[in-house]
């Protein structure tokens, strides 16, 4: 009993503890990271290896190294790289910073925006904001109020989930229609016609989560 449960606690020590079935996030090192964005770069400013080595006075072979990862090139060898891409030195590590970074947004002060396609009486409060990468998620909180109306012909790439927190509507997805009561969730393909069709109980509130494939990259 006690071996089992020492394994079983191993597992979670392991981080296999949300239940989630996304696979590991790939655990890159800094050596790696610049190595990838160097290369991203090298290709978006259509570049040989052999024509950005010669214009940062490098050889092709340690070129291959540091976009390979496996060396950890010098202050001097980035600025020389920076400089031969043209580009601020800071721009070589955005690849790996932007993997720590976090979107903080205190209760109330969310922004205040016009989405696409907003109607009278639809408010939107944008929770946060993705900060790179290939997946774009844009987290709102939705208030219909009193005045209201209608929409169904919402559309936009991607997927979205609303999880329904006060009031009731009836929302439509393509041909099919949904009672959203406060605990209902929602999971659909966004290309889809969709929006609230029948507003049973207003005010009513619900979170709306969007994720869809982002050029930030």
């Amino acid at each position: 009993m006690t071996d089992e449960t020492t394994e079983q606690g191993g597992d979670a020590a392991d981080g296999l503890t949300t239940g989630s079935s996304a696979p590991d996030a790939p655990v890159r090192t800094l050596e790696q990271a610049l190595g990838s964005q160097i290369r991203s770069m090298r290709r978006q400013f259509d570049l040989t290896a052999s024509e950005l080595a010669a214009s940062a006075a490098i050889s092709k072979g340690m070129l291959s190294k540091i976009e390979n990862g496996q060396i950890s090139p010098s202050l001097g060898t980035l600025q020389s790289i920076a400089a031969a891409l043209n580009v601020p030195i800071s721009a070589l590590f955005a690849s790996f910073e932007e993997k720590s970074g976090c979107s903080y947004v205190r209760a109330g002060q969310g922004v205040m925006i016009e989405r696409r396609g907003t109607k009278v009486g639809h408010k939107y409060e944008l929770l946060g904001h993705t900060l790179g990468g290939k997946v774009g998620v844009e987290p709102y909180l939705i208030t219909l109020k009193e005045d209201a109306t209608p929409y169904t012909a919402f559309r936009h790439a991607g997927v979205e989930f609303i999880h329904m927190l006060s009031g009731e509507i009836v929302y439509r997805h393509g041909d099919r229609s949904f009672r959203l009561s406060p605990g209902d969730s929602l999971l659909f393909d966004s290309g889809a016609a969709h929006g609230p069709e029948g507003l049973t109980s207003l005010p009513a509130t619900y979170l709306s989560i969007i994720i869809f494939p982002s050029d930030i990259d």
